[in-house]
């Protein structure tokens, strides 16, 4: 038996591919008669299919009026509005000023719709998330992210000749690594979740067996000391221990630092080391992975 909840579903899988045709080819493609869409949406998301697609077009305009240099009228034919007048009354209303003058300072494109359903570039929807990601969730899932990105990098870096993983990186970041290499950058990104594990559990770490390691072992070590890393975070974010500290004894001298700041370390200098290899793996030609922007990864459903 079909519910409210599915035919609410099955409009919003349909409704971003229908954004500008009308209300009829919408139900003729769901097998409904539009007084019945009408009745179940309105129930369900608390808004009425046309005037959720209302909202959405205005939506999908002003980010197309953000990004884009495209003449008003254009984008008000669009949204679906036969005059530069009537779209600018509408937009008005929802956005607090006309087009052209929201155009030069544009603030956030969302209009509040009772069914939380909002137009999300370039062409789809956001639909209302089932639960609400905190903080803390954020951080665990940017090192899932770290430790995914770093896999995907070795796995790039099985295909390189050693010379090509021994090659000079010359990139001016400071002080941060020396005498890099691709090797050298990936055995420093592994080495520092082992370094840091060794550091939570109170045991020494020997800085030297970073370099020349093969990418087979790099793997292996990533497989073994991300998984632990991440756990022990998770655990600490869940104690709700972020503050407590520990005492380092992989530096000299031994230093103090909180659980918080080990992950706000770790996921600095992971990026920079990241984009490093990025950049050398762009010059061979291997560009798959882009800038390994956790933008898209982070908000996708776990």
């Amino acid at each position: 038996m079909t519910t409210a909840a599915d035919t609410f579903a099955e409009f919003l899988a349909t409704l971003a591919e229908t954004l500008d045709l009308g209300s009829e080819e919408r139900s003729r493609r769901l097998h409904l008669s539009r007084h019945h869409l009408d009745r179940v949406v309105s129930a369900t998301g608390g808004e009425s299919p046309e005037r959720m697609r209302r909202r959405l077009l205005l939506e999908r305009a002003a980010y197309e009026l953000a990004t884009t240099d495209r003449p008003v009228l254009d984008v008000a034919l669009g949204a679906g509005f036969g005059s530069h007048e009537a779209f600018t009354r509408a937009f008005a209303r929802a956005y607090g000023s006309a087009p052209s003058r929201w155009r030069q300072a544009p603030t956030g494109t969302r209009i509040p719709g009772a069914s939380e359903v909002h137009f999300h570039p370039p062409g789809g929807l956001r639909l209302p998330t089932a639960r609400k990601v905190s903080a803390m969730d954020l951080m665990t899932r940017m090192i899932e992210h770290h430790l995914w990105l770093t896999g995907e990098m070795l796995d790039r870096a099985a295909r390189l000749s050693d010379e090509q993983l021994d090659a000079p990186i010359e990139v001016p970041i400071g002080t941060i690594d020396d005498d890099m290499t691709i090797r050298s950058v990936l055995g420093r990104i592994v080495g520092q979740l082992a370094q840091w594990n060794a550091a939570v559990d109170q045991r020494r770490y020997d800085w030297d067996q970073e370099r020349g390691k093969s990418v087979t072992t790099l793997r292996r070590e990533l497989a073994a000391e991300g998984p632990a890393f991440l756990s022990q975070v998770r655990t600490t974010v869940e104690e709700g221990r972020l503050d407590d500290t520990f005492l380092d004894v992989t530096c000299e001298p031994p230093r103090v630092f909180s659980y918080g700041g080990m992950v706000a370390h770790v996921l600095t200098f992971a990026a920079v080391r990241r984009l490093v290899v990025l950049g050398a793996y762009e010059t061979l030609g291997i560009t798959d992975l882009d800038a390994g922007d956790p933008a898209e990864w982070v908000a996708q459903p776990v």
